[in-house]
């Protein structure tokens, strides 16, 4: 009875067991998900990739070459990233309809997933800005005030205090900001499309994008008043300025000519 007594197993044996076999299965998961997970997004995209290369051979290669090597008629498009193609092409502004001084904003013809597969198509080509998330373009919490200091130093010589947009030289022009969403503000600012600087974020930190961001969408905003009254454009003093010069000084001469008119009349009579 003894010997049998000293075979049996302690209470808390069979909780051990069942803790280590836990600890197993937990370390088995944190082994293998992850690199299941890394595995799938790899594949997802390896598959963007691949239907990018597609929509891409179709619409961009006879400007951009066939391997974005760029030709006469389209510039390189190795490195210029993600946010390059979400903006042009997030804009209508490519594929161009004909080339020109300045490709114009138009409607878009392609929606956002092939978007993505062409942006990612174009990634892989070599690296560069990568299009931003929803957090880092939010202008939520901003300091629009500094962001207005921002604008006017950086932006407001080209598209004008309030984002209006202006025109430039040789035929080209810097475009209105009205209504033009967050996201593509912000890639503008990484990527310097056509005649604009860049600003990566060794320049200007995304917290400075985002407050410029707030402060375009503040001052164009519907609750965003003009003290002036009429915002000519909000173009500021100097179209003030030019509309009371020629009708101020128009009517001024207008009157004149009535008065000498009327004034020999009335010494002929």
């Amino acid at each position: 009875m003894k010997k049998l007594s000293a075979r049996r197993r302690h209470p808390l044996a069979a909780v051990v067991v069942l803790l280590l076999a836990l600890a197993a299965t937990g370390g088995l998961y944190a082994a293998f998900a992850p690199a299941g997970k890394a595995q799938a997004d790899e594949t997802a995209q390896s598959l963007a990739i691949d239907e990018g290369k597609k929509l891409y051979s179709v619409g961009c290669a006879s400007c951009h070459g066939s391997g974005g090597q760029g030709t006469t008629d389209g510039p390189s498009l190795v490195g210029v990233g993600s946010a390059a193609v979400d903006f042009q092409v997030g804009t209508g502004r490519m594929p161009a309809q004909q080339p020109g001084a300045q490709v114009p904003k138009k409607k878009v013809i392609y929606n956002q997933a092939e978007i993505d597969q062409l942006a990612a198509y174009v990634a892989s080509l070599g690296a560069g800005p990568i299009t931003p998330t929803k957090s880092q373009v939010d202008p939520s919490g901003a300091d629009v005030a500094k962001g207005g200091d921002l604008f006017r130093t950086n932006c407001a010589q080209c598209h004008n205090f309030t984002g209006q947009g202006g025109a430039l030289t040789k035929g080209k022009y810097a475009p209105n900001l009205e209504g033009v969403s967050a996201k593509h503000i912000y890639e503008a600012m990484q990527t310097g499309p056509q005649s604009m600087p860049s600003f990566p974020d060794t320049t200007m930190p995304e917290q400075e994008k985002k407050d410029i961001i707030a402060y375009v969408k503040t001052v164009n905003g519907s609750e965003s008043e003009s003290p002036g009254g009429l915002s000519l454009g909000g173009l500021g003093p100097v179209s003030e300025g030019l509309f009371g010069w020629i009708f101020g000084l128009g009517g001024l001469i207008a009157i004149a000519v009535w008065v000498a008119a009327h004034t020999a009349k009335a010494k002929k009579s």
